[in-house]
């Protein structure tokens, strides 16, 4: 899928604030966040739908592992997911720390964005 712009993300031609990668699968910032540390998770394998993902049960580990993550990063807080995936036309699933939409979508600046990366990276 050489238009998809998760694609691009996955093979580096589009920069992303990662706070978490392995063989499989990428979590990263949200430009537009609706919370603070918004994050996708998508798999590296360009799959349209998320019910479609081969090996569903790891790509939901994976996503538990980096919800359970963000919930500690943010004082036990709790941690919304969305299976959303209309914007773009590759599987990922939202992570919105907090109860709240307090940044309501306007784009961060790339310092905003470091800053929360720099917080949120987790080590496999």
């Amino acid at each position: 899928m050489s238009e998809c712009l998760f694609c691009k993300i996955i093979k580096g031609e589009i920069p992303c604030y990662k706070i978490y990668e392995d063989d499989g699968f990428l979590a990263f910032l949200d430009i537009f966040p609706k919370t603070e540390g918004h994050t996708l998770v998508i798999p590296k394998v360009h799959t349209e739908w998320v019910w479609d993902v081969k090996n569903l049960g790891k790509y939901f580990e994976t996503v538990g592992k980096i919800a359970r993550h963000l919930r500690e990063k943010n004082n036990g807080n709790m941690v919304r997911s969305l299976v959303y995936g209309v914007e773009v036309a590759h599987a990922h699933v939202h992570l919105m720390p907090g109860q709240e939409n307090n940044l309501s979508g306007k784009q961060l600046s790339g310092a905003d964005l470091e800053k929360i990366r720099q917080r949120l990276t987790m080590i496999k």
